[in-house]
């Protein structure tokens, strides 16, 4: 168990290395990667035991606000349409902003808890 948190952090390093690597033929490419490889890279500090809770907590805000800004109209909708496509090739625009709203929620999420630790080694 005390290893989880580095086995954790490796899992979603190699995680947001993918999904910046197949954000190369997005339409905007140069947002997209920029944002998963930070995210990488301060998943990958937190391999190393090191959870800078500032600069966490700007990405983290940065994340839940652009999560804000491209939330599909319909949640169920989008998830009906994916499942029926049966591809994740980009149909409309509407389902590329839907997806880019999980990539920030997910990136939020995997570095509030990064935040986490880096406050709980702090009291």
């Amino acid at each position: 168990m005390k290893n989880f948190p580095k086995y954790f952090f490796i899992f979603w390093s190699i995680v947001f290395l993918l999904f910046a690597y197949w954000q190369v033929n997005d339409p905007d490419p140069q947002i997209w990667v920029s944002v998963y490889i930070l995210a990488a890279i301060f998943s990958g500090l937190a391999v190393m035991g090191k959870h800078p809770i500032i600069p966490l907590g700007i990405i983290i805000v940065a994340c839940i606000v652009g999560a804000v800004y491209f939330y599909p109209t319909s949640v169920s909708e989008w998830v009906n349409y994916e499942l029926e496509n049966k591809d994740l090739t980009m149909k409309t625009q509407e389902s590329e902003e839907a997806r880019e709203t999980f990539g920030l929620l997910i990136i939020a999420a995997i570095l509030s808890v990064s935040a986490y630790f880096g406050w709980k080694n702090k009291i």
